[in-house]
């Protein structure tokens, strides 16, 4: 294992590990591809992305199922509603429209 530090703006140091990974063929494929289309400078920035990525996403899912069992819970206690189907549909567009959601 290989370790590098990269010396960032503001005095701050990242240090950078270097792995080796197995992937398949098409999972290799798929990489390169991604480098050529010019929005990553190499086959490790794709990688680190991914793991950008899913780091982010399972810091959301926490929050994001206490906002789903908060909605229900409002949903359950607010009762039956009198309204269509259309017309709850509408009102959700309306207020998404007006909290800037749309």
């Amino acid at each position: 294992m290989y370790e590098t530090i990269i010396h960032l703006p503001g005095g701050q140091n990242m240090s950078m590990v270097k792995k080796s990974i197995s992937v398949t063929d098409q999972q290799d494929r798929w990489i390169k591809a991604q480098v050529e289309t010019g929005l990553y400078g190499n086959e490790s920035e794709v990688v680190r992305e991914l793991i950008r990525e899913r780091q982010v996403r399972e810091q959301e899912t926490p929050k994001e199922i206490e906002a789903l069992r908060a909605a229900l819970i409002e949903g359950e206690k607010s009762g039956i509603s009198d309204l269509t189907p259309d017309e709850i549909m509408q009102a959700v567009i309306e207020r998404k429209r007006r909290d800037g959601t749309l």
